[in-house]
């Protein structure tokens, strides 16, 4: 993992995601130094990116829903290629393969949905070695806790988090951050 990245992702524990026009406005004076961006298309993509960057924060993107791009390969180098993303999110293991190919910083995004899971985000952790692990959703102590148990990476736990409550519990459980749209989660 990019050491300037792990640093930010340790150094605030909550991560913006924004997912629309006001959350990139407001984002610029939360304490997160990492930005998920979960909206946009494939011709306003590289406008928000570089609106993310002007101020001084790190750009990773959500690249299942950017309307335009299909998952695969090709859209993580159309990203590379046409934007200053420092990384991306995904769901696809092609799509986390090809981005560590070409540098990028990796969120492998899983949806814990029942108990196989953990086998699959295990076997999919150790086989593609993202940067970070992102489960959703995120106000699972007990779940968090078992996953950063088997995880080598950071695990970021997302998803229906929306009070200091809910961050210190996940915190507690050991992930290495939360990442909410929740703007008032943003400036706890």
């Amino acid at each position: 993992m990019n050491p300037v990245l792990h640093d930010a992702l340790t150094d605030s524990p909550v991560i913006a995601a924004i997912k629309d026009p006001d959350g990139l406005v407001k984002c610029k004076d939360c304490e997160s130094r990492i930005i998920f961006i979960l909206y946009g298309d494939i011709l306003t993509i590289p406008g928000i990116i570089d609106t993310v960057k002007s101020y001084g924060k790190y750009a990773l993107i959500d690249i299942d829903l950017i309307s335009g791009l299909y998952p695969g390969e090709i859209a993580v180098d159309f990203i590379h290629e046409n934007t200053k993303a420092d990384g991306i999110i995904s769901t696809h293991s092609a799509v986390i393969k090809r981005a560590k190919c070409l540098g990028l910083s990796t969120v492998m995004r899983f949806f814990v949905i029942d108990s196989m899971a953990y086998d699959s985000m295990e076997r999919a952790a150790r086989e593609l070695s993202p940067d970070m692990i992102e489960m959703l959703p995120g106000v699972m102590p007990k779940v968090a806790k078992r996953i950063v148990a088997f995880s080598r990476v950071p695990v970021i736990a997302s998803g229906l988090i929306t009070d200091k409550e809910d961050v210190m519990a996940l915190l507690d459980a050991g992930v290495t951050s939360v990442s909410s749209t929740n703007q008032l989660v943003w400036f706890l």
